[in-house]
């Protein structure tokens, strides 16, 4: 019933990236805001865990215009793996790296004073930026008052201020959107202060995932779409806003499969101990699986004696402390499994489920968390 799927490079865990998934996300996301504006697929932190090359050509495939990146570096790369469309660096370019983000036809954000400087020290001529505008999230981004000198050292060293954007502090973590609904006010008054300065900006945007599914007009010119894009929910919060407003039936479909494989079947008797520091004491006759991924994989420490995984369908108990390189499962209720059998740590498998929420909540983390930290290094495979 449950096919063997072979890496295409010999590894003890891999990741499986469903092309069709993230198409139908992004159409999802493509039919909330229209043809008339843009759609980002941000691939920060190499696509969230999915892979930033593949996820990027696969998302320009399915129709996204431009591709968002937190490094400049991450932009070269995709330039390198043959990415034409406009690519935003989000974060800040540190001056060492200007030159070769320019050179590598990148979009720079400029997130404060001292960004506007460096760029306008020389190397802003022919630079395109967008401007990070601080609308009360106090991380990155220019307040209302330092406008005026960053548009005039950019626009005075032949800069093209193309855009400005904001981000929400807390979108996804209430029900109340009033915060929200003030970041956004106090952004629109900021475009006004840009157009009084000389600098009418054609490409403002805010809209993360979670301001897509929830507000049209957080849409402006463009929607930067992140984890949406990977068909998980931002949270739970996100969910009950949107059935507010009926929007809670997207139809978002989880991108990433992770697997590994059963390397050691041992059978122990009532009565033994599993793992470092004896956390675990076997009641019955117990068939026991290693698994050769642990917390060095992303697979995290905090998932001992608490998380499951799928073997032929049958979800598995962790069983002791995950290890740096392995962990340990019950298969005593699984009694076909054998060494080599895959083992779903992320994903379905038949009629089961393990998904990125079900491991947040055990880890006490997110389901961004979960999905970024997956199995760093290891192969991303389309199917």
């Amino acid at each position: 019933m449950f096919r063997r799927t072979t890496p295409d490079r010999a590894a003890h865990t891999w990741v499986e990236i469903s092309r069709a998934a993230l198409a139908s996300n992004l159409a999802v996301f493509r039919g909330m805001i229209g043809r008339d504006r843009l759609l980002m697929a941000v691939v920060k932190a190499d696509a969230y865990g999915h892979g930033a090359r593949l996820i990027a050509s696969t998302a320009l495939e399915a129709g996204a215009d431009w591709i968002g990146v937190f490094l400049p570096e991450e932009g070269a790369a995709l330039r390198e793996a043959g990415v034409r469309a406009p690519v935003l660096v989000l974060g800040p370019t540190p001056p060492a790296s200007i030159d070769a983000a320019l050179a590598a036809d990148l979009r720079l954000t400029v997130p404060s004073i001292d960004a506007a400087r460096h760029l306008a020290s020389g190397r802003a001529v022919g630079a395109t930026v967008h401007l990070k505008l601080e609308t009360g999230t106090n991380r990155q981004g220019l307040s209302a008052d330092e406008l005026p000198e960053a548009v005039r050292a950019l626009e005075g060293a032949g800069a093209r201020i193309e855009g400005a954007y904001t981000h929400f502090a807390d979108i996804e973590d209430t029900t109340d959107h009033a915060y929200a609904e003030a970041q956004l006010d106090r952004f629109e008054g900021c475009l006004r202060a840009l157009e009084s300065l000389g600098a009418k900006v054609p490409m403002p945007h805010t809209a993360c995932t979670a301001a897509a599914i929830l507000f049209p007009r957080t849409y402006f010119a463009m929607a930067r779409v992140g984890i949406g894009m990977y068909g998980l929910w931002p949270s739970k919060e996100t969910q009950v806003s949107a059935n507010a407003v009926g929007r809670n039936r997207l139809g978002l479909e989880p991108v990433m499969t992770w697997k590994t494989r059963i390397a050691q079947i041992k059978q122990l008797r009532p009565g033994e101990y599993v793992g470092y520091g004896r956390t675990f004491r076997t009641t019955r006759e117990t068939r026991l699986a290693v698994l050769p991924v642990g917390y060095a994989d992303g697979y995290a420490r905090s998932l001992s004696n608490a998380a499951r995984v799928l073997v032929r369908g049958v979800r598995a108990p962790v069983l002791g402390r995950i290890c740096m390189n392995l962990s340990m499962v019950d298969v005593t209720d699984v009694p076909d499994a054998t060494p080599g059998d895959e083992v779903v740590l992320l994903g379905r498998q038949g009629e089961e489920a393990i998904t990125a929420e079900d491991l947040a909540r055990i880890a006490g983390t997110i389901n961004y968390e979960i999905v970024a930290r997956a199995a760093p290094g290891a192969p991303r495979i389309p199917v």
